[in-house]
Formats: C-alpha cells, structure tokens, sequence
C-alpha cells in the first residue's frame, strides 16, 4: 500500500483515538491492532491496511446519540441504525475514517465498515479484523477459546465459528439480527462444504 507518510498517519489516528475512545476501548484497539497484524503477516495481508483498518475499527463506538442519529441520517443509513451503535459504528467509522484520514482504500473501509457483522465475499483483511475484534486476548466470553483455535487452523474456520456464536446470542436474546451477518455465515460455509 505503501502510505507516504505512514508514522505521520499512525500518529494522528493515536491522537483521535486518545480523545474520542474511552479508556477501555483504546486499549481493546490496540489489541485488535497488535493481533491483526500478526496475523496479516500469517495470510501475507498488507501490514500497513492491517495496522490502520485495526486501529480505525471502533474509531466511532464512542459517539455519542445525537451524533448517532446525524450519522445516520446525513449518511442515509436505515432507521434501525438510529438507536444501536453496535451495528451502526463501523457504518459510520468508514465515512469518519475517510473524512478524518482521507482513507480511500475500498478495503480499509470495507473491513471497518463490517467488522461487526460480517458479510458474503469478505476479503482476507476484511476476516482478519472482523476475527482480531472478536478473539483479542482480553476478549472473554464462552467458546472464545474454540474460536481462537478455530481462527489458528484458518481464517474462514474461524470467521465461520464466530458468526454462528452471534447468530446464536443475538437470536436467543430476539435481538436485530442483520443481514449481512446471516450472509456471510451462508456463503462461509458454502466455500468450506
């Protein structure tokens, strides 16, 4: 990829990040970061997409309502966005990294953009922070360890075990379950059949 002034770059997302994440969430980051890059250099991803798709994942988990909503609304979103940040940061983390950053590489944002959901056709980046996410080490949650394991034998293996724990909590709580979650399970599933 080759950013010309990437320690430049890196520095002014680390700035953002300080002031915009909460403790807890920057943190979590950088434990996204740490272990997407490792694993970039385990599936021959580019490092430098990696590192910044990583550290841009949640960069609008902390926005707060009313910004939500403006999000939403200025960026023609669906309603169900309005009232969950869950579903609706990495939408609206695509558009900041690009406006904040000037992030244009389609798979930078796409990886920020689903790396909660997931979607059909999800490139290797796109896996590997959608998974770092979901099995950084300070994650703990059941079958976490199965995931991780999962996740070293390969990334779809991994991908695979991940959304069918969400699918699972999300429908036994009769939560929202999106569509591109549904989507990227099937078409996960289909390439290891």
């Amino acid at each position: 990829m080759g950013y010309t002034d990437y320690n430049n770059l890196l520095n002014r997302i680390d700035e953002y990040l300080k002031a915009s994440l909460k403790e807890k969430r920057y943190r979590h980051t950088l434990r996204v970061r740490d272990l997407a890059v490792e694993m970039a250099e385990q599936e021959g991803v580019d490092l430098q997409k990696a590192e910044i798709a990583a550290l841009l994942h949640d960069m609008a988990r902390n926005i707060n309502e009313m910004a939500l909503k403006m999000y939403v609304r200025n960026l023609g979103l669906d309603d169900r966005y309005a009232s969950n940040i869950n579903l609706a940061h990495g939408k609206i983390g695509r558009e900041m990294a690009r406006m904040e950053f000037g992030i244009e590489d389609e798979d930078i944002l796409n990886a920020i953009s689903y790396h909660t959901t997931g979607r059909a056709g999800m490139s290797k980046l796109e896996k590997i922070i959608f998974l770092a996410d979901a099995i950084e080490p300070g994650r703990a949650y059941p079958e976490v360890d199965n995931i991780r394991a999962k996740a070293k034998a390969s990334l779809d293996e991994g991908c695979l075990a991940s959304l069918s724990k969400t699918i699972t909590y999300v429908k036994s709580r009769n939560e929202y379950l999106d569509a591109d979650t549904e989507c990227a399970y099937s078409d996960i599933k289909e390439k290891l059949e």
